[in-house]
């Protein structure tokens, strides 16, 4: 089964350094991942700032400036893998670097049929 990994954090807990050592310890779990046949992908986000949010209300189009909700931890980036169940991907997800400093969602991803492959 898929799992995304969502890796929400405070964007200023992490000092320069400490967010260069968690990319190169992120870097390092996804070739980890990929040996064990778990990995389909990763990524860090830009910080918050950069986000636009979209809705639709009325029919017509809303545009904001930034995430969808006001919170202390923001999306900072992900982790897809495949686990067997949850218990795998919940000792993936303690693996993530980001786990130290915040919390790391685990979702079962839905397989939906006739969705375009990558």
């Amino acid at each position: 089964m898929k799992y995304m990994l969502l890796i929400y954090s405070d964007e200023n807990a992490w000092t320069d350094d400490e967010r260069e050592h968690c990319y190169l310890e992120s870097t390092q779990l996804t070739h980890d991942l990929h040996a064990g046949g778990h990995y389909l992908g990763a990524a860090p986000l830009h910080p918050v700032a950069s986000a636009t949010s979209v809705r639709i209300r009325g029919g017509k189009r809303q545009v904001t400036d930034g995430p969808f909700a006001e919170t202390r931890e923001q999306l900072g980036g992900y982790f897809l893998v495949e686990a067997r169940d949850l218990d795998e991907a919940i000792g993936i997800a303690a693996r993530i670097p980001g786990a130290r400093k915040g919390t790391v969602e685990v979702r079962p991803v839905m397989e939906l049929p006739g969705l375009a492959e990558a």
